[in-house]
């Protein structure tokens, strides 16, 4: 879930938040996670990376910083060095620092975003922030074992992070105290289906978008729905008709239409295999789907 970004001129390092302002870039670092600042209009979108942009080596720009700044936004990223789901002792403290100066008050709006691990910290770490509101794609609840006993991927990187420290362990708990959370998931996606569950909440709206996978984000990237899912947002506090009306072109997008293919395979009713198969075909050179259809004439 990494976005691409143009050479983007690496911020001064500040040495700690009372020098942060909002009208010039800045940096800040700790051990184990940084702030990236990049000044735009009255509303802040806070970032956080994922599982895929911790691969790239810092200094890495925000989490679709590019697309942010497209639209205007003013852009906080909050950047872990490892795959720890944000449990260091540094991420919290950042936000926590920075909030004391009134660094977020300044801004008419703030919206958490993040992606997966990076859901999971938005929807916790956006506590930190009165009044804050989060768009959580294919967000974990928790990766504790003892909590989402449903939970068993990404072990390698759950065994090396920290799921005993009981501070935001589980965003079940953070949810009441987020001004609006939009959280959006593949309902087909058992352990995605089962995190939402967890956080269904009043003040959550929850997007089904099925056969989009755990990496929903990218599908959602490729139909162009951000910006008006984040105009939305900041208009409203929810996803508005205008998201659904982009999220229409997901069936030209390849990464559903293979997802959507595999499912009705699975579903195994030859006439829809055929229907959905052929429907794909007059879209696209499919070899998905041109297999389906080879497989439902046998040897």
């Amino acid at each position: 879930m990494t976005d691409t970004n143009a050479e983007i001129p690496k911020p001064p390092i500040l040495p700690d938040a009372s020098a942060a302002g909002h009208a010039q870039a800045f940096r800040i670092l700790a051990p184990k996670a940084a702030l990236w600042f990049e000044p735009g209009n009255g509303q802040l979108i806070v970032s956080f990376d994922n599982l895929a942009t911790v691969d790239e080596p810092y200094p890495r720009p925000p989490w679709l910083l590019a697309r942010l700044q497209a639209e205007g936004y003013a852009v906080l990223g909050v950047q872990t060095f490892a795959k720890d789901w944000y449990r260091n002792p540094d991420a919290a403290p950042l936000i926590q620092t920075l909030a004391a100066t009134g660094f977020f008050k300044a801004f008419d709006q703030v919206v958490f975003i993040g992606a997966s691990m990076g859901a999971f910290a938005a929807i916790n770490l956006a506590t930190l922030v009165p009044g804050a509101s989060v768009i959580a794609f294919s967000p974990q609840s928790t990766m504790s074992t003892r909590i989402a006993l449903f939970e068993r991927r990404f072990g390698w990187a759950v065994r090396k992070s920290d799921w005993t420290t009981p501070a935001f362990l589980d965003a079940r708990d953070a949810v009441p105290d987020v001004a609006q959370i939009v959280l959006l998931y593949d309902g087909r996606v058992a352990e995605d289906l089962a995190h939402a569950r967890r956080l269904t909440a009043p003040n959550v709206q929850l997007l089904r978008i099925d056969h989009c996978t755990h990496e929903a984000i990218r599908v959602i990237l490729k139909c162009g729905a951000l910006p008006p899912l984040l105009a939305g947002v900041m208009q409203t506090g929810r996803a508005g008709p205008a998201f659904w009306q982009a999220m229409r072109t997901r069936r030209t997008v390849r990464k559903w239409a293979r997802a959507m293919m595999e499912a009705v395979v699975a579903d195994a009713r030859p006439a829809r295999i055929h229907a959905t198969a052929t429907a794909l075909l007059r879209q696209d050179d499919y070899l998905f789907a041109q297999t389906a259809l080879r497989d439902l004439k046998g040897p």
